[in-house]
């Protein structure tokens, strides 16, 4: 299939549209939460909080996410979560305390949970295993355009001097009509998805419940991942407010957050081609040290050198996940990669709400510093998980 076809495709479309603007509003909390805590006064741990709420959230209905997409369909699925996402923003752009923020935080972390799992098996069935990787690529990268793109909007508005208000109703009217191209493009689904079901139907009696063809490997990659996205929500909440304590105007710290995604973006395909270079282990081993020695240097360094360090920080803070998921669907059987992605994305998810809170409660109790330091710290305590994977999986990616 060519690349023209690849795009055209309905399924990658419908996923990476969603993906775009899901991930997109995903990041832009982020961009918001050092705003929300001038305007109401926030400490570190109560930021870290919030960011937790929705990451919890997210995790818990993003493990049933999987389930309801194959009673109602990938695209509706797609089309609902899309829906509760604006609403989430909508809630944000007319709250005047911190109970409708926190509501909206809320509604927006189910929302963002109806996405991963669907989309990805919406991608994986449509494809065969010749171009799946490459359809699975461009739809993973859309993601990361979508958070430079909303992340650098809201950042570059607030700049301007629009009010946070205003560009939250701007992108919950964003949403719905996203949500409303979502359903247009499920009608070209429509004609092949009673065929696949119909053909799948006879040979799901033998399959576990979750899909998992091998559990000690799925297993050490959860694990992997969970140490990992604890370390990446947490970089990216708390940049900015490291960039706060080090003099910078908020509307030039909320800044650094974009450029941590611009080099995510740099990242996950650097890192993708470094893996099948090196393999698995050493390229998440060479990503992780560098990860550490970049996030404990963002607190010594002068502010010119930590303004030069986030790209290449970004990328390799997120670049390690396109390591780690490489080769997630070689371990899920195609009838369950739903149920299977689910799992894997709905723990991601649960262990990365753990990250803000704690580290918010250390930066409250050491400062922003001590908090950058444990961040190194853990970034290092994921290597040895990886070793643990069975050589022949980390081979195979």
């Amino acid at each position: 299939m060519t690349l023209r076809r690849t795009l055209s495709n309905p399924a990658l479309a419908s996923g990476a549209l969603t993906h775009i603007v899901q991930d997109g509003l995903s990041a832009t909390i982020n961009i918001l939460l050092p705003v929300l805590a001038q305007a109401f006064g926030l400490s570190y741990a109560q930021v870290g909080l919030l960011r937790g709420l929705k990451s919890i959230v997210q995790s818990g209905v993003e493990m049933g996410s999987g389930w309801i997409s194959e009673r109602i369909g990938e695209s509706q699925t797609l089309a609902i979560g899309l829906v509760l996402s604006a609403i989430g923003y909508g809630l944000m752009a007319f709250a005047w305390d911190l109970v409708l923020i926190t509501a909206g935080i809320f509604v927006v972390g189910i929302g963002t949970a109806l996405h991963h799992a669907p989309s990805s098996s919406l991608i994986a069935t449509n494809f065969g295993a010749g171009n799946r990787s490459s359809a699975l690529g461009l739809y993973n990268a859309s993601g990361d355009v979508g958070k430079l793109a909303f992340s650098g909007g809201f950042s570059f508005a607030l700049g301007a001097g629009l009010a946070w208000h205003q560009m939250s109703l701007v992108y919950a009217v964003l949403t719905l009509l996203a949500a409303f191209a979502i359903v247009v493009l499920s009608a070209q689904l429509r004609a092949t998805a009673q065929a696949q079901k119909e053909a799948e139907a006879s040979d799901t009696a033998s399959l576990s419940r979750w899909g998992v063809l091998n559990w000690r490997a799925f297993g050490g990659l959860m694990v992997t991942i969970s140490l990992d996205n604890v370390v990446q929500a947490s970089v990216l909440v708390f940049t900015a407010f490291l960039m706060l304590a080090k003099g910078l105007p908020i509307w030039m710290a909320t800044g650094s957050t974009v450029l941590l995604l611009v080099g995510g973006v740099v990242g996950k395909a650097a890192c993708g081609f470094l893996a099948d270079r090196l393999g698995v282990r050493p390229a998440f081993t060479l990503i992780q040290v560098l990860t550490a020695l970049g996030l404990g240097t963002m607190v010594i360094a002068p502010i010119w050198l930590v303004a030069l360090l986030l790209v290449p920080l970004g990328a390799v803070v997120q670049g390690s996940t396109s390591i780690t998921y490489g080769f997630a669907a070689d371990l899920i059987h195609p009838q369950r990669m739903a149920r299977g992605y689910a799992l894997l994305y709905g723990s991601g998810s649960f262990t990365a709400a753990l990250g803000p809170p704690l580290f918010g409660l250390l930066a409250d109790w050491t400062e922003i510093g001590g908090a950058f330091y444990a961040m190194a710290l853990v970034t290092l305590l994921a290597i040895p998980m990886i070793f643990l994977l069975p050589q022949a999986a980390t081979d195979d990616s």
